[in-house]
């Protein structure tokens, strides 16, 4: 079952593992995504720890609470979206960088 696996440079590898789950973070902390809804009415930015860090309802929309309320899940949803794919290609680099 773990012919061939060398147990000895174990360690090594989750010393690697760790500092690049640390570039990692730092590198999320620093990228924006955005996504909007309604042809630009709302939108939503988010770092890309999947933090909402900003939120544009345009005038038009605020005399109409369920649209607003559609469009506002709408381009959440989506910005988060965004940031999850970005994570997992990030996850899988770091992963292809550790050699595994």
């Amino acid at each position: 079952m773990f012919n061939g696996v060398d147990f000895s440079k174990m360690g090594e590898v989750l010393s690697q593992a760790q500092a690049k789950a640390e570039q990692l973070e730092k590198e999320l902390e620093s990228k924006s995504f955005g996504a909007t809804s309604g042809g630009g009415l709302v939108s939503v930015k988010a770092n890309g720890r999947g933090e909402v860090v900003d939120i544009t309802i345009e005038d038009e929309l605020l005399s109409d609470k369920d649209s607003m309320q559609i469009l506002l899940i709408s381009a959440i949803n989506d910005v988060l979206k965004m940031v999850e794919e970005n994570k997992k290609s990030a996850a899988l680099g770091m992963l292809g960088g550790l050699g595994m």
